[in-house]
Order: C-alpha cells, then sequence, then structure tokens
C-alpha cells in the first residue's frame, strides 16, 4: 500500500468529532496533510472553535487511526485557527450526515 496524503485522510474517517457525530475529513476540520519519504505524517487541522476541549481526544484518536499503517513511523499533530472553520468546510457527504440537505 503506497502511503500518500489521500490514504491519510480516508484512514482518518474513522475520526468522530465527538459534538457533531460527523468524521474530521467530512466536517473539514483536516486542512493539510503531508507524508515524508521517512513516513513522517503531519497532520495540519482545526477545531470548530478555538475554546472546543476535544483537541486532546482527537489527537490521540488520529494517532491510533494511522498506527498500523505501514510505513508510517511518526504522526506530528499541529493545531491552527486560520483560517477559522466554518460550515462552508463540510463536505458534501458530511452536510448529509448533519441533515443538511
Amino acid at each position: 500500500m503506497l502511503i500518500n496524503a489521500e490514504t491519510i485522510k480516508e484512514a482518518l474517517k474513522v475520526v468522530i468529532d465527538p459534538e457533531l457525530l460527523v468524521n474530521i475529513v467530512d466536517l473539514g476540520l483536516l486542512y493539510d496533510v503531508t507524508v515524508s519519504p521517512d513516513g513522517v505524517v503531519d497532520v495540519l487541522m482545526t477545531l470548530t472553535t478555538p475554546a472546543c476541549p476535544i483537541g486532546p481526544q482527537v489527537e490521540e484518536e488520529i494517532r491510533g487511526a494511522l498506527q498500523d499503517l505501514p510505513g508510517i513511523t511518526q504522526v506530528n499533530v499541529n493545531w491552527t485557527f486560520d483560517p477559522a472553520w466554518s460550515m462552508e468546510k463540510v463536505t458534501e457527504d458530511g452536510r448529509i450526515e448533519l441533515g443538511m440537505w
């Protein structure tokens, strides 16, 4: 299996926001994923609000979702609030899950 950003994003669909009950990818919380040739994964993401208390839980779940993928040697989760998250970032699948369609 070739590990690339798309593979990582697909694997991260098991990480569910415990408040909205939609995965972090379809919520649009994932801003960027990079994978270095030596297997270091850098995830740049946000939360729905800067005061959202779920950051540590989500970070732990991200590491758990990626730890068994072949070739991954390290996972770094980096947080940003620039740009701020908004409902416009939610994918079509996320909107369906949220009952917005």
